[in-house]
């Protein structure tokens, strides 16, 4: 199995987890940030030991600073298209503060999503996404 499998294997176990700011416990809570954590610690593709927190709810609203984008960007490449295992970040207010994870090339993903209350699938084509500004990474060491 490629790291790319795996990183779809392990997003999908977390699927109906509920949304919790801070959370990172499959089946308890998670918010997207902890999710992307989980999930590529959890095939080796960064540290179990990252932990972004701890960050407002409202971060994105009130500051600049992209501490979002910059963890992802330390693991991380920017990619112009997406392959199944790489990240997509998108901007709310003003900063990157969404990530999910791309399950296929037709757009779907995978994310903790809080009007959602709950990891699930989605689209990259979803009324609240598609037309927000947004990047690709692909993960460090992730592999066809």
């Amino acid at each position: 199995m490629t790291t790319r499998q795996q990183v779809r294997t392990e997003a999908m176990g977390w699927l109906r987890t509920p949304y919790h700011h801070h959370g990172d416990i499959k089946g308890v809570g998670t918010d997207c940030a902890m999710l992307l954590v989980r999930v590529y610690a959890g095939v080796g593709l960064v540290p179990a030991t990252l932990d972004p927190r701890p960050y407002a709810t409202d971060w994105h609203l009130h500051r600049g600073e992209e501490k979002y984008l910059a963890w992802v960007e330390q693991y991380g490449t920017r990619v112009d298209t997406p392959k199944a295992g790489d990240v997509v970040l998108w901007r709310f207010g003003r900063t990157y503060s969404h990530g999910a994870i791309v399950l296929d090339e037709q757009g779907t993903i995978i994310h903790a999503y809080r009007d959602a209350g709950a990891v699930v699938l989605g689209s990259m084509r979803e009324s609240q996404l598609v037309s927000r500004p947004h990047v690709f990474y692909s993960i460090n060491g992730i592999e066809d």
